[in-house]
């Protein structure tokens, strides 16, 4: 890739500009591959299988699969689809912890970004197990408890519901606001080493965690391996943490989700 600028004024870019260029443009192709490959998996394992039926999220062991097995292939499975989703607006942030890392002089610039970023994905993962686990229990709990299956529905319009009241609250402003100043956020120093990157990394993948929960909660309970669901998420996500009026747009998803969990409650009413 040819790296060669020029600065405003036509003449050309000095060294530091030129290799500044040129490592923002291999960490932004990294960050493209990653996205690219992840959502290539995640769109063939949503693929429609023979017979017309398409996979679900597979709470609980069957055809002698262990539990162990079970909770390694959905925790994988929802590491890639996190990958996919999260990666457009975890990048920037990413980008903007190696430049500060780079103004305050340190060295393995590349390197402890990149520990940050698998710090941030260890924080999805563990979200993953959790919601795996609550996921087969309520399974579980369905299997002994029929009228529990009649109730899902409306169970889940009110989780809807509840997610999109929680989008509209302090606790999603205060969080998002969060996210958007990364890596100022919660990053008092930026000490050169790979402890200091690792918890940098799962910092930030906390507090993006708890800046997601009612979408991630709308993801879950519509269906975690819906590629409709997914893109729309990942559109929501996107867009209020990199649009000018990100505060405004996570208003409007808010109000949209509440809509559709009242929604999802009538039509649960109208079939009892």
């Amino acid at each position: 890739m040819d790296c060669v600028s020029s600065d405003a004024s036509g003449k050309p870019a000095s060294n530091e500009t030129r290799a500044r260029a040129c490592s923002r443009a291999a960490f932004y192709g990294v960050c493209g591959l990653l996205f690219a490959v992840s959502a290539a998996a995640t769109i063939a394992a949503c693929m429609p299988m023979p017979g017309g039926s398409a996979p679900s999220m597979m709470w609980m062991p069957t055809c002698g699969r262990t539990w162990l097995r079970v909770a390694a292939s959905f925790v994988g499975m929802w590491l890639v689809m996190m990958i996919a989703m999260m990666m457009p607006s975890l990048a920037p942030a990413l980008w903007r912890y190696g430049e500060a890392l780079r103004g305050a002089g340190h060295a393995r610039v590349a390197s402890l970004t990149w520990l940050a970023g698998a710090g941030y994905f260890a924080v999805w993962g563990v979200l993953g197990a959790t919601v795996f686990a609550l996921g087969g229990a309520f399974a579980a709990l369905q299997m002994r408890m029929p009228a529990l299956s009649h109730a899902a529905p409306a169970v889940a319009g009110i989780i809807v519901l509840l997610a999109g009241a929680l989008q509209l609250s302090g606790w999603k402003t205060h969080y998002l606001g969060c996210c958007q100043r990364a890596p100022q956020c919660g990053q008092p120093a930026l000490p050169s080493r790979a402890s200091a990157a690792l918890r940098y990394g799962l910092r930030l993948g906390m507090h993006c965690c708890l800046c997601c929960a009612s979408l991630t909660a709308v993801l879950v309970v519509t269906g975690a391996m819906n590629l409709r669901a997914m893109a729309l998420v990942t559109a929501a996500m996107t867009l209020e943490r990199l649009a000018p009026r990100g505060q405004l747009v996570a208003r409007g998803v808010g109000w949209s989700i509440i809509g559709m969990g009242a929604l999802m409650i009538v039509r649960a009413a109208a079939l009892v």
